[in-house]
């Protein structure tokens, strides 16, 4: 199992050394090959990490961008993953849309998953029962433990098999499609940040307590992940100690 984590003192910061790192993952992965494959994901703390790649000088013509999940609902909607990383890197950056594979989520939320593992299967060139191998894969966790849309006691987080599928939040009223765990896990290298007080005993959660990904789904790559870092703020990791 191999977990870094760094603690920042504020959510800023935290997003700053995030964004560094996947930097320095993205470099490494364009030094060996054309093209470099990263998986984002949504909610409020990633704002503050994409301003920060989108400051920086790199060359997103070379890198694919995919979602590890999405809301049913229209890309131009504020509740929109896809529309956050619109917003805040695909266009300050400019990255040429053949490069963007975002899920659908303005059609049927099964028509929008089977979609986007058609797209994964044929970028990534996939035999059956193969998983894409993303070179990074971005996470945030919930104050459930929640990751991507794996919310406890989804009887998809015991999906070994599937690469993404839609599924139901039912605390949310709202489909969602998001990557599953074997895709996930098969990720080269996993970057979670996250931040805040109310994530404070989920992170406890995670690292602490018994494996239990039913109960703490963001477990799953933290005890069978490789290449996993965690960047948290002081609030979210105030009871690590």
């Amino acid at each position: 199992m191999s977990i870094d984590r760094f603690i920042a003192g504020d959510a800023q910061w935290a997003a700053s050394a995030c964004a560094q790192h996947i930097l320095s993952l993205l470099a490494k992965a364009l030094s060996a090959q054309d093209f470099a494959t990263f998986a984002v994901s949504g909610g409020t703390t990633p704002r503050l990490l994409f301003d920060e790649l989108a400051a920086a000088q790199f060359d997103w013509n070379r890198v694919h961008l995919f979602w590890v999940d999405e809301r049913s609902v229209p890309p131009t909607d504020d509740a929109s993953n896809y529309k956050l990383v619109d917003d805040h890197l695909i266009t300050p950056t400019e990255i040429p849309l053949q490069h963007v594979h975002r899920i659908r989520g303005e059609i049927a939320p099964q028509a929008a998953a089977a979609a986007y593992v058609a797209d994964i299967r044929s970028f990534f060139g996939l035999a059956p029962g193969e998983m894409p191998q993303f070179d990074i894969v971005h996470r945030g966790m919930g104050p459930d433990a929640h990751s991507a849309s794996l919310f406890p006691g989804d009887p998809l987080i015991d999906d070994l098999e599937g690469i993404a599928a839609a599924t139901f939040a039912p605390q949310f009223n709202q489909w969602r499609v998001t990557l599953l765990p074997a895709s996930l896990l098969a990720a080269k290298n996993t970057v979670f940040l996250v931040a805040g007080a109310d994530k404070a005993q989920a992170v406890r959660a995670v690292f602490k307590e018994p494996y239990d990904p039913m109960k703490y789904p963001a477990q799953i790559a933290s005890h069978q992940g490789r290449g996993v870092t965690w960047f948290l703020d002081e609030k979210a990791a105030a009871l690590l100690d």
